[in-house]
């Protein structure tokens, strides 16, 4: 492989001079991301065979439990871009408020501002299930020269750069993508390094699998249940498979590659979904479009969601374009 496969940094530098503003920042942001995903995977792996495992014995601001792992993802992606100087600010799902970054220079030179889910499915870890890391980049609003504000970081995901997100899994794959398609890249442990295997990604328009918590089913609105037994029908193509992991990561890479829908709907007490805008949905769904699927709240593109808060929550559809399209008819007609 190591002979045939071009290497992340390669892939970067060969294609940085395409990108718009083109200065190496962004290339420097995605070296380093690559350098925290390594090193997060490596801790990962050692779950079970050191003190990692399970509750940290805190509550994040979404005022849900944190895994160990979670706070050391955490740090450990915050220190590796903070250390690099080359984002101007930080958001995290796991933070109350964004952070500032001062460029090596001190006159807040740098344009880039990233909003992280540092690890997505955590809960997973204790069972040995595949878990990620989702970020989201975007170019500064305010004036360079000043400290980065809140309104740099609430832009509508159809302003985003870049997006991507590592999956730890039975291999460890690095999927991004700056506007030109999507690529993956899988790491070779023996080497420590990153090898193109998925170029040019794509949804297949049609797929078989829908992946939803139908635990949840009673609390649906009834044009998602309608839907969801519309894939259970036995016609045409149908019965769909159900397939749902509870990593958002690992349910989105297994539909982009074998063809499929992800859902997350507003349920009873979420009237405005689950998943967080800003880290979860505008990243997943910036790859979805660049990756010819569709992702949406069910009634409006989510790229086009202008966020009004950093740890805003939302509905997310997403994937083969013919599976989302049904979906969208189906609600749409239960609120005639």
């Amino acid at each position: 492989m190591t002979n045939q496969k071009m290497t992340l940094g390669e892939f970067i530098f060969d294609n940085q001079s395409a990108f718009p503003y083109s200065t190496g920042e962004l290339s420097k942001l995605i070296n380093a991301i690559r350098l925290a995903a390594k090193i997060t995977n490596h801790e990962v792996n050692k779950a079970g065979l050191v003190d990692i495992l399970g509750d940290a014995g805190n509550t994040n601001v979404q005022g849900e439990n944190q895994q160990k792992l979670d706070v050391y993802a955490n740090v450990k992606f915050i220190q590796t871009l903070i250390q690099r100087g080359i984002v101007c600010g930080i958001a995290s799902e796991e933070e109350e408020d964004f952070i500032a970054v001062n460029s090596h220079d001190g006159k807040n030179s740098n344009q880039y501002v990233i909003l992280i889910d540092p690890l997505d499915g955590s809960s997973n870890i204790d069972v040995n299930a595949s878990v990620g890391t989702i970020f989201s980049i975007y170019r500064r609003t305010s004036p360079i020269g000043k400290p980065v504000e809140l309104k740099d970081f609430l832009q509508p995901g159809n302003k985003q750069v870049a997006a991507g997100y590592v999956m730890y899994g039975t291999s460890t794959i690095l999927v991004y993508s700056t506007g030109r398609g999507v690529n993956g890249f899988t790491l070779n442990p023996a080497l420590g390094t990153f090898y193109l295997s998925h170029p040019n990604l794509q949804f297949p328009e049609n797929g078989r699998i829908y992946s939803v918590n139908e635990g949840n089913y009673v609390h649906f609105a009834q044009g998602v249940k309608d839907y969801i037994k519309y894939c259970q029908r036995e016609e045409e193509n149908r019965p769909y498979s159900s397939r749902y992991i509870g990593s958002l990561v690992s349910d989105f890479h297994r539909n982009l590659i074998k063809g499929g829908i992800y859902m997350y709907p507003r349920i009873g007490p979420r009237q405005n979904g689950k998943l967080r805008l800003t880290y979860e949905c505008n990243p997943i769904a910036f790859l979805t479009e660049q990756a010819n699927g569709v992702a949406t709240t069910g009634y409006e593109r989510i790229l086009d969601v202008k966020p009004t808060a950093l740890h805003q929550r939302e509905a997310l559809f997403c994937g083969s374009k013919n599976m989302v399209e049904d979906l969208i008819h189906f609600v749409r007609r239960d609120t005639l």
